[in-house]
Order: structure tokens, then C-alpha cells, then sequence
């Protein structure tokens, strides 16, 4: 089993994701991109539950490529220096997306299962953590 964030480092990150999720949205705004796109692509990152299809451990590997900060900071980086504002769109959506899911407690998953992130357990395993 994973082990997680908890107390007040817990509080902090799911704060820092607010904060990332906030920042994104002003600069989402601030480029002037539609919001039919970010409508249409927010939960996109959130296909990649479909690798739990193939079991915790690739399920864990391909949910946390999809939310990791990493890839889409790379988007973002690339959109801006090609001058693709679609580029940049995408990625202020994609790093919207990380931040949401961090305010919300859903973290980086962990190859114990998809209950077990970095931000603590959630759903059924954070359940069983309490009997």
C-alpha cells in the first residue's frame, strides 16, 4: 500500500493545487481562448483511467503521465515559442485539470491501487483505511 500526504502538508497541497488551478484559468482568460474548447477538454486528462482497464500498475503509470505537471508545462513552453495558441490552450487546460484534481484530493496514484495517491487515500480505500 501507498502511503500519503496527511494534516497540514496535505492541506497545503491541495491549496497549491487551488492556486494552480486559479492561475490557470486567469491565464486561459488572458489569451483569449474559447471556452467551448476548455468545456470540451477539461476532463480530457481523465481518459487515462482507462489504463486501469490493464491493471493497477499501468493504470497508476498512464493516470499519473496524464497528471503530472510535466508533460503539459512542455505544451505550454512549445505553444508559446512555435506561437500555437491552440498549443497553449491545451495546456492551460491540461494544467487546470492537474490543479483541480489536486484541490480536490485526487493525487498521484500510487501502483497499490487507485484509492492510494501522494494526497492521501480516497474512494473505498480511504474507507478501509478507517475500520
Amino acid at each position: 500500500m501507498g502511503g500519503g500526504a496527511t494534516g497540514t502538508p496535505r492541506q497545503l497541497l491541495r491549496l497549491e493545487g487551488l492556486a494552480v488551478f486559479i492561475a490557470a484559468l486567469i491565464a486561459y482568460r488572458e489569451i483569449g481562448a474559447g471556452w467551448s474548447l476548455f468545456a470540451l477538454a477539461i476532463l480530457a486528462p481523465d481518459l487515462s483511467m482507462l489504463g486501469y482497464l490493464g491493471g493497477a500498475r499501468a493504470g497508476a503509470m498512464l493516470h499519473n503521465a496524464a497528471h503530472s505537471y510535466i508533460a503539459p508545462a512542455l505544451l505550454a513552453v512549445g505553444g508559446w515559442w512555435l506561437a500555437a495558441p491552440l498549443a497553449t490552450s491545451l495546456a492551460l487546460i491540461w494544467i487546470a485539470h492537474i490543479g483541480l484534481d489536486r484541490a480536490l484530493g485526487y493525487g498521484l496514484k500510487y501502483l497499490s491501487g487507485f484509492g492510494f495517491t501522494h494526497l492521501g487515500r480516497i474512494g473505498k480505500a480511504a474507507e478501509d483505511g478507517d475500520r
